[in-house]
């Protein structure tokens, strides 16, 4: 058949047509064989891709450590720019100093929180019998719990909850058989940080050198990606630690023993987008179940649905400043897939990285409809007139 077509009419293939005045020409259509050298062509791009695949696969490990490291470096990035700016010392010992005060507040929050916690679950564990009373006081509460068994269930769970601790505890064998090995990222996570946090610049300035005449876009492209992320990042932690003093507040006001600890517990949960702060509100509430029962868990509720709506209608926009504006399914998808891939630490760098994304496609979609539409048409007429003096 494909010599009929390319003779153009001849046999059984329909006869050409001349085309009418004023309409589309008409285009031949010749079907050839692939040639040798585009088959090898095709094999070779086929065979390098797989190769480059198994390479990605096979240093997938280092690879995540380097995408924690920019994430890291990106964040703190602009904090040692302004200390650098203030303080006017080397830029090595203000990252040393960022890195120690950072330090500093995970020693004194596992100092304060692990403690709190394990003595409050000894006490509910004690406790619980007492607080299976004072719910069955309610006579709405007592009527659900003569017919579901709330009360019984509850202490039953609260009586195992120091075993069930412990077991928890067991594996921390095999913690610290692979100690080691958590130790060996750290340092490397740390080092990569570090690096890129002191000569990061010199490093994108020497990949955009290799772009040409679009390294001025590229630049442009880098700085939005770097606000983004590192925008996101601080004001999350400044969300994160305001919510953990109105808890801490709220908590006291109650009366309900553990304050401190448990505002830490709903900051850590409210790092976590999406469903981050309902978990820690329903922490929280379980908390105060042993406080002037149902005052005190109905006031949390009213407290912490409130804060929620001042925090989503006040306090976001305002730090964010509208920096980042992600698709609702894209944050979705992108905390499910970074919470599969990193765990707790994917799932808070899940949105920064779709953002990121986000950017960067949207500049290459701006390039490419520029690209289409060509340049400006210029008139014809009043490129021919001469300029008036």
């Amino acid at each position: 058949m494909s010599s009929h077509v390319a003779e153009g009419g001849a046999g059984n293939s329909t006869p050409s047509r001349t085309p009418r005045e004023g309409a589309a020409p008409v285009v031949d259509v010749r079907v050839t064989s692939p040639s040798l050298g585009g088959v090898l062509r095709i094999l070779l791009v086929v065979i390098a891709a797989a190769v480059a695949v198994y390479l990605f696969w096979r240093v997938r490990g280092v690879l995540r450590l380097v995408a924690i490291s920019v994430f890291l470096a990106l964040v703190i990035t602009p904090v040692v720019d302004a200390l650098d700016r203030v303080t006017r010392t080397h830029r090595a010992a203000v990252i040393l100093g960022v890195y120690l005060f950072l330090i500093a507040v995970v020693a004194v929050v596992g100092y304060v929180v692990i403690p709190s916690m394990v003595k409050e679950i000894s006490a509910l564990s004690h406790d619980a019998p007492r607080y299976a009373r004072d719910l069955r006081a309610n006579s709405t509460f007592r009527r659900y719990d003569d017919h579901y068994h709330i009360t019984s269930k509850l202490v039953q769970d609260a009586r195992h909850l120091p075993e069930r601790l412990a077991h928890l505890v067991g594996p921390l064998k095999d913690v610290t058989v692979s100690a080691a090995g958590f130790i060996g990222q750290l340092v490397t996570v740390l080092v990569l940080t570090f690096l890129l946090t002191l000569h990061g610049r010199e490093y994108v300035d020497l990949l955009l050198s290799f772009a040409g005449e679009r390294e001025e876009r590229y630049r442009q492209l880098v700085r939005k990606v770097e606000r983004a992320v590192a925008g996101y990042t601080l004001g999350n932690l400044m969300i994160s630690g305001l919510v953990t003093v109105f808890t801490w507040i709220v908590l006291s006001l109650l009366h309900v023993p553990y304050a401190i600890a448990l505002g830490f517990v709903m900051g850590f949960f409210d790092l976590l987008p999406l469903v981050g702060a309902t978990l820690g509100s329903i922490a929280v509430a379980l908390a105060t179940l042993t406080v002037n029962f149902p005052v005190a868990t109905i006031v949390w509720i009213a407290a912490i649905f409130l804060w929620q709506r001042f925090e989503d209608y006040v306090i976001q926009p305002l730090i964010y400043n509208k920096m980042l504006s992600v698709n609702p399914i894209v944050t979705i998808v992108a905390v499910l897939a970074g919470a599969s891939l990193l765990g707790i630490v994917g799932a808070l760098i899940a949105i920064p990285t779709a953002a990121a994304i986000q950017i960067i496609l949207s500049d290459w979609w701006s390039a490419r409809r520029a690209s289409r539409q060509g340049p400006p048409a210029v008139d014809a007429g009043a490129a021919a007139a001469p300029t008036a003096r």
